[in-house]
């Protein structure tokens, strides 16, 4: 295993300030990597920071970045001139602990050099009666003027989680669509509820696979039991923080252990993935929690971690730029503060190297001409490009 360490030099001063996002130029740094059979060198760039980011998202075609900071506001970075624009028309999120404004996402399909008048799809947490809350999915237009300013229009929730239930964390709500965008897949987490991600009439620690319009999908594998159950395509999670497609079409997706445990698991129709049944880590109170076992009915993880990485985010890596490292996974690790790479060969995985590029990474992206980018967790998150 490899591990690659940057000492970023933060010399310079931002140049540039919008709202609370701050523009930085000229801060870069070089590093050592693994790449293939050799070593290359990458170089590192702060691009901005923000507070409390948790999403970054590149609209098709374009330079443009955009970013969710989890108290409800939302960024956007033109990555070719350096602006920082705000985005209205955002939802009212159910801000604390782990909730907040979620994920970004667009459609490959509608990829162009304008942005006007493309869907973009948000998640976050909604409040519910009482002390309940549940993550929910929305769908709108998105519009641009000048350099400084976007605007979602339209906006509407077309998915809910089902029950909301107290407490603030492990929402998940994760947002990918099929490789021919014929489905949107998205994650949602146990709500540290625990026994609820082994029973299916509700939809906490499943991934549900849905129409573009949130409706419940023909062909799920439990569609005949109607309501949300029809939504489920796997069950048994805690908190996944990441997902993808590799090359051939395959899901896979990271999910946080408890104390210890993590996952790298690829995800099948109806699969169970045991949680709280069977985990590789214990409660966080020490109570031991039974490891998987060949008999035991459940799917098992294609690697695991303990001492955790704590995943924030995962990328299948697709483009050119770091060609050693296509079709391999990128994780935005928290706890671990790398980007932890892990090699996919086929259905299996093998932890490759961790890439220390910064503190706490929330979020990573691929960019549109293959570099990657990653952006810290906190208030002062900075966006990091890495690039050959």
């Amino acid at each position: 295993m490899t591990y690659s360490k940057l000492a970023l030099t933060l010399s310079l001063p931002a140049l540039t300030l919008a709202s609370c996002a701050q523009a930085n130029s000229g801060e870069s740094s070089d590093m050592t990597v693994a790449a293939g059979d050799g070593s290359a060198t990458m170089t590192t760039d702060i691009v901005a920071e923000f507070d409390q980011p948790w999403a970054i998202e590149f609209a098709p075609g374009t330079d443009m970045i955009f970013v969710t900071e989890k108290a409800g506001t939302m960024k956007f970075v033109d990555t070719a001139t350096g602006n920082v624009g705000d985005v209205t028309g955002v939802p009212e999120v159910a801000f604390g602990g782990q909730g907040g404004f979620g994920d970004v996402a667009f459609l490959e399909s509608e990829a162009g050099e304008t942005i006007d008048g493309r869907t973009i799809y948000l998640s976050w947490a909604e409040m519910g009666s009482g002390e309940t809350r549940g993550a929910v999915v929305g769908k709108g237009s998105l519009t641009c003027s000048g350099e400084s300013a976007c605007a979602i229009e339209g906006l509407e929730v077309i998915w809910r989680q089902a029950p909301k239930v107290s407490g603030r964390g492990h929402y998940s709500h994760r947002i990918t669509f099929a490789p021919d965008e014929s489905y949107m897949f998205v994650a949602s987490g146990d709500r540290q509820k625990l026994e609820p991600a082994q029973d299916n009439t509700n939809t906490i620690g499943t991934i549900v696979r849905l129409n573009l319009d949130g409706s419940a999908a023909d062909g799920n594998p439990f569609a005949d039991e109607g309501g949300v159950t029809a939504e489920i395509w796997s069950y048994g999670h805690r908190n996944i923080l990441g997902i993808d497609w590799d090359a051939d079409g395959r899901l896979w997706e990271v999910e946080h252990g408890p104390g210890g445990g993590d996952e790298l698991n690829l995800v099948a129709e109806g699969a169970n993935y045991g949680w709280p049944t069977r985990s590789y880590g214990n409660h966080y109170n020490g109570d031991p929690i039974t490891d998987h076992s060949e008999d035991d009915g459940f799917t098992k993880p294609a690697i695991h971690w303990t001492p955790v990485i704590a995943p924030g985010d995962m990328i299948i890596y697709k483009g050119d730029m770091f060609d050693a490292w296509k079709g391999d996974a990128l994780i935005a690790g928290l706890r671990s503060e790398a980007l932890v790479q892990v090699d996919l060969d086929g259905e299996t995985a093998t932890e490759a190297a961790r890439h220390e590029v910064g503190g706490r990474l929330r979020s990573v992206e691929e960019g549109p001409d293959g570099s990657i980018w990653v952006v810290e967790d906190g208030s002062e998150g900075r966006l990091i490009k890495l690039s050959m």
